[in-house]
């Protein structure tokens, strides 16, 4: 009887300890996977420890450069769609215009709709426009996709945002660039921050839509499938798992300066 009370007591806690740990199992064998030797082409059996990936992480050929042309593509679709989705979603949350429910509503189909109705339709558009296949074609198709997911983001930042906090500030004789720097911005930052990394996540990760518009371009996680066909290099594994570390310490950075910022209100 006892147990079965702290059970109840604690089921809240051990069933998320329970979900985070199915979802982290995934990236803890891609971690110790990356300190393996294979014998054979397959790294799927462990065998013997050792460093030589880690030592050689772009050992691989075309590996590093693969990935190279993921990070940049990340990288300029994360500062497109941000810019255009922060600016779209002030227009549709602070302005009235004809259409805007209708804008409302589509601006939404990327995410709903499949992604290889997109890559079907985006490649249709490239080849009836004469477009050449490659780093631009791609880039333009992340923009698209990721837009829809900073707009939201954006958006229910925007819409719960004090507006007498930007009329105070004008009534301090405030300037509105100055209103937008100083107040504006700052409190919309958080959903403009995790916009950006979603779409930065969203777009290094995406395969299906790159794979239909890439033409002889290879981003990495075209590079890993093709790969995969043939034999799983270890170095794989040692670039997932140092993005996993990654976006693990700018989390735990993110979180070290919010406690911080409020322990200082306090």
């Amino acid at each position: 009887m006892p147990v079965v009370n702290w059970l109840k007591r604690h089921l809240v806690v051990i069933a998320g300890v329970l979900t985070l740990a199915y979802l982290l199992l995934p990236n803890v064998i891609v971690t110790v996977f990356s300190f393996n030797k294979p014998k054979g082409r397959f790294n799927y059996q462990w065998q013997q420890f050792s460093l030589d990936a880690w030592k050689q992480p772009c050992g691989v050929a075309d590996m590093c450069d693969s990935l190279s042309i993921s990070l940049q593509i990340a990288v300029w679709a994360t500062l497109g769609a941000t810019v255009l989705g922060t600016m779209i979603s002030f227009a549709l949350v602070r302005y009235r215009f004809r259409a805007r429910g209708a804008i409302n509503s589509l601006i939404f189909l990327p995410m709903a709709m499949p992604e290889v109705v997109m890559a079907a339709s985006l490649l249709t558009l490239f080849l009836n426009m004469g477009a050449q296949l490659g780093f631009w074609t791609i880039l333009i198709a992340h923009v698209m996709f990721c837009l829809s997911f900073v707009v939201t983001a954006v958006k229910a930042r925007v819409m719960s945002m004090d507006p007498r906090l930007e009329e105070a500030a004008r009534d301090l004789y405030a300037g509105p660039v100055q209103t937008f720097l100083r107040v504006t911005l700052p409190i919309a930052a958080p959903g403009i921050a995790a916009g950006a990394l979603l779409s930065f996540a969203l777009s290094f990760d995406d395969f299906i839509i790159t794979n239909f518009n890439a033409g002889s371009t290879v981003t990495f996680p075209m590079f890993v499938w093709g790969s995969a066909q043939r034999g799983t290099p270890v170095q794989i594994n040692v670039i997932g798992t140092a993005m996993f570390l990654l976006a693990v310490v700018l989390v735990l950075v993110s979180m070290l300066i919010n406690n911080r910022r409020n322990s200082q209100k306090a």
